[in-house]
């Protein structure tokens, strides 16, 4: 039964496996659900599992689903309580969390404050200086002047990286050398930064060399309770976009892993935070520093839930009713393993380059510990106007090990025809030594050729036929990695 003071209806404002998964949330808690949708998602899951469905446009995003104002009149139209952004889109847009309140409508997200803190990489570094919170050495404030820049730069020390105060998704983001670099590349990075965002301020910080990318989970209520549960490590990554997480992190023990949670909660209510969040760490030589924090729903959050045995997307909808959480922080323990990997159309002999199509065949792993957020279907098509994320495969075992084996396993299950995927690369990546011995940092794939010895693989799978085709393959990449071990060994 539904808890008493619920919103009673929501419009999830995205699209895809999210809006799914939100609607989920929504109808387990009796909560009547709205879709909107552009042309191109026309014949969509999503659209046919929502209570109501209203068209927003055309194809392209700028025409549907990032027009604040068909949003907002659609919202009007079905008389809904709430809006969900779900991740991407507006989802950190604090002018639309504006005007959903202007409007009545209940953002189902943090406070637009929150937001805009946040949303400033200069302001949310300083308040988390001032809360105590370890930050990556640097000058917090724009800096437009080259020789100010070179200045700045030398006194921290070469490397640094240059930041759009604004920026996310990897964008207006440069790792700077020396002085010339400097002169050739601040101005760049702020023209990028206000065709992308809107604003130009970069500022500087100290480059940490090869760290991991650890985040916490938090969550907080409308009454100032903040909890964390605990991290993901989100390491695995290609041109600063995650592929592979995990929970619990290899590199922390629990002491840590108690300390940097305290450290988010602290972040979270510096922030006057409520709902769910992310607070981004760099970690390196068992020290670690605040990053940024992302104001939503993170991709990558069911491993969170399957470890953890939380609902977030529950919770979401419990605070933004103005209810209490449904859980405190002792309540909070990791059980298991899990790991969540993003399937997506892409072509490997393409540099992994998008590749939308017709799916003509699709099967989903199932059996013990898989869960699958997807919102596809044979016959769909993948429209090429958004991310071209297939599905999200999510794997709970009782240890790390287990985990591994039974995620295998669950690749293999996984029959996707019709379109290229990136499943050569989780497999890949799975046989691994580093990865198996959880020895790995955000320059992971670059450091050994992962993407060379993913070609390699699907050249072999290609190659073979039958029951061959699966052993001829790992050999491949076994012979491939030796091969680039025993050359770093000789640098």
């Amino acid at each position: 039964m539904a808890k008493e003071g619920l919103i009673n209806k929501v419009m999830i404002a995205n699209r895809g496996e999210i809006a799914i998964r939100i609607m989920r949330a929504c109808k387990e808690l009796n909560i009547d659900t709205v879709a909107v949708y552009s042309d191109a998602d026309k014949n969509a899951l999503f659209v046919k599992y929502a209570d109501e469905a209203y068209n927003i446009g055309k194809g392209p995003a700028r025409m549907s689903y990032l027009v604040q104002e068909k949003l907002i009149d659609v919202a009007l139209k079905a008389d809904v309580e709430g809006i969900h952004p779900g991740y991407g889109f507006l989802a950190e847009n604090s002018d639309f969390c504006k005007l959903c309140h202007t409007n009545g409508i209940e953002f189902i997200g943090p406070p637009e404050s929150a937001m805009r803190l946040m949303g400033s990489k200069i302001a949310a570094k300083t308040s988390m200086i001032e809360a105590g919170v370890a930050v990556v050495p640097g000058v917090v404030k724009a800096i437009a002047d080259h020789e100010k820049a070179k200045d700045i730069a030398n006194e921290v020390g070469y490397p640094v990286m240059l930041k759009a105060s604004a920026g996310g998704g990897g964008i207006g983001i440069k790792m700077v050398s020396n002085d010339q670099e400097m002169e050739e590349t601040l101005e760049s990075i702020r023209v990028l930064a206000k065709n992308s965002f809107g604003d130009d301020a970069v500022f500087i910080e100290k480059y940490i060399d090869d760290p991991r990318h650890i985040e916490f989970q938090v969550i907080g209520d409308k009454k100032g309770n903040v909890i964390h549960l605990y991290e993901r490590e989100c390491s695995v990554q290609r041109r600063n976009q995650k592929l592979i997480e995990e929970t619990p992190s290899t590199a922390l023990d629990q002491d840590l892993r108690e300390e940097m949670g305290r450290q988010a909660v602290t972040a979270a209510k510096t922030a006057g935070y409520w709902n769910a969040g992310t607070c981004e760490f760099m970690f390196k030589d068992g020290k670690y520093y605040f990053l940024e924090m992302n104001t939503r729903l993170q991709v990558e959050h069911p491993i969170t839930e399957e470890v953890t045995r939380t609902d977030i997307g529950r919770e979401m909808l419990y605070v933004a009713s103005g209810l209490d959480l449904s859980y405190a922080q002792e309540d909070i323990t990791q059980t298991g393993h899990a790991m969540e990997f993003r399937l997506n159309a892409e072509d490997p002999l393409n540099d992994f380059a998008p590749a939308p199509g017709k799916i003509v065949r699709y099967a989903e792993a199932s059996g013990p510990g898989i869960r699958i957020d997807s919102g596809v279907y044979p016959g769909y098509t993948i429209p090429p106007y958004y991310d071209s994320m297939i599905a999200k495969l999510i794997v709970w075992g009782e240890n790390r090990d287990y985990c591994i084996q039974r995620s295998k396993r669950a690749l293999w299950e996984m029959q996707i025809g019709g379109v290229k995927t990136n499943i050569p690369f989780h497999e890949v990546v799975l046989e691994h030594p580093n990865f198996l011995n959880g020895d790995y940092t955000t320059s992971f794939i670059p450091r050994y050729n992962i993407m060379d010895i993913v070609v390699e693989y699907y050249k072999t799978q290609k190659a073979q036929q039958g029951g061959a085709k699966k052993a001829a393959a790992m050999a491949a990449v076994e012979a491939f990695i030796a091969g680039v071990s025993q050359n770093q060994n000789k640098q």
